[in-house]
């Protein structure tokens, strides 16, 4: 994307850049997001619930994802793009009402809200933007959403796996047409020079998301013990979810995460880091999301057997937040900690014989996890002078 400094919408290159209460605003629709998608997987443990809860969870984050990207170029208190983000949020909105029955009785409110916001965002920038170069990245944008569109429409006029599939589609066209840097008929691709961006602001919008996503498992958590009652081992799980959710943001800011403003700045090619973490960002948000659902049924039943499904999720969350954080070390140090890789070897190995214990020992076994992960840090650490980036990018 482009700026546009002939009407202002562009931020200014001096001083930092700060995420505007505009956008903390938009953030808070995402709870909702994600809070129900991760009571959907809870609710719907199999391999249906699964691909289901994958194909909900990418589309909420892409249409987090271009909003965050689009702000951070823009000037989000100029009036065009106020209210492309207002438009964002009504979308978002929408798409939360409808995500419970997204693939059963509201898929056309769920897939019309998504393209609305996304070619919606597309004419906003085309209609504010008055440099030649400014509009042909807006019509990329909207020959791309457009295109995707059909997938999505027509999925949502099927049923069943013909849904899902479409769906699918659909997204693999707007991810991959991102990773491409939209090449489109005449227009060409977004040319690397274009992906200018404020590292502060978007390594701050990144670590905002990221704490939002761990509200969700809070805000699901704590609901599920108040819905289910006060008892001594419900308690013992909310703790223990609590000590997960602690993890994970220590996990999390350690080092890389507390960097990536440096890392993006530091970068040899920015553009190709700015492109690269949603999707590595994406797996850390699925991973907690997924936690998420384990602990709403711990919480619920902590002394049922564990079940193969609450066994996957339980492991599978902290799992899946653990390759995304593994990628994104490597992104910003060009190095993986072996704790990372030793973490994800125990989550594997302790699958099957969790499936003979209580639900409560599930849970419990996934932050022990997080916990060694998070005591490697302390000890690698310890000493040491702080380590600066060195990106692979």
């Amino acid at each position: 994307m482009t700026i546009d400094h002939a009407v202002g919408l562009a931020r200014k290159g001096e001083g930092p850049q700060r995420a505007t209460l505009l956008e903390l605003f938009l953030d808070l629709v995402f709870v909702a997001a994600l809070a129900l998608t991760s009571r959907n997987l809870a609710q719907n443990l199999g391999w249906a619930g699964a691909y289901q809860t994958t194909v909900l969870l990418m589309a909420i984050w892409w249409v987090w994802s271009v909003t965050a990207l689009a702000t951070d170029l823009y000037n989000a208190q100029r009036p065009p793009i106020f209210v492309m983000t207002l438009w964002a949020m009504l979308g978002t909105i929408l798409m939360a009402g409808a995500l419970p029955t997204a693939f059963s009785d509201h898929a056309l409110v769920f897939a019309g809200a998504y393209v609305a916001i996304h070619v919606g965002r597309g004419i906003f920038l085309n209609a504010a933007l008055r440099r030649r170069a400014a509009r042909m990245h807006a019509g990329r944008f909207i020959f791309w959403f457009a295109l995707s569109a059909v997938p999505w429409l027509a999925g949502a006029l099927v049923t069943g796996w013909a849904r899902g599939s479409l769906w699918a589609a659909a997204l693999a066209i707007d991810y991959g047409a991102a990773w491409l840097r939209y090449p489109t008929p005449r227009l060409g691709r977004v040319p690397l020079s274009q992906y200018r961006v404020a590292a502060d602001h978007l390594a701050e919008r990144y670590q905002q998301f990221f704490t939002l996503a761990l509200g969700d498992l809070i805000l699901v958590t704590t609901l599920t013990y108040a819905e289910h009652g006060v008892a001594p081992d419900r308690t013992a799980a909310l703790v223990i979810a609590f000590g997960a959710t602690v993890l994970l943001w220590q996990i999390y800011v350690h080092r890389a995460g507390a960097l990536l403003q440096a890392t993006i700045e530091s970068s040899r090619d920015p553009g190709g880091f700015v492109r690269s973490a949603p999707y590595t960002h994406l797996l850390m948000v699925a991973g907690v999301v997924v936690a998420s659902a384990g602990f709403e049924v711990v919480i619920a039943h902590p002394a049922d057997r564990a079940t193969p499904w609450l066994a996957g999720i339980m492991l599978g969350g902290p799992a899946l937040f653990m390759a995304g954080r593994a990628r994104f070390e490597y992104e910003v140090f060009s190095r993986v900690s072996p704790s990372r890789l030793v973490a994800l070897l125990v989550l594997i190995v302790a699958g099957p014989a969790l499936m003979l214990a209580p639900a409560l020992v599930a849970g419990l076994t996934a932050t022990l996890v997080l916990l060694g992960v998070a005591v490697a840090d302390g000890i690698r650490a310890r000493g040491g002078p702080p380590e600066q980036p060195a990106p692979s990018l």
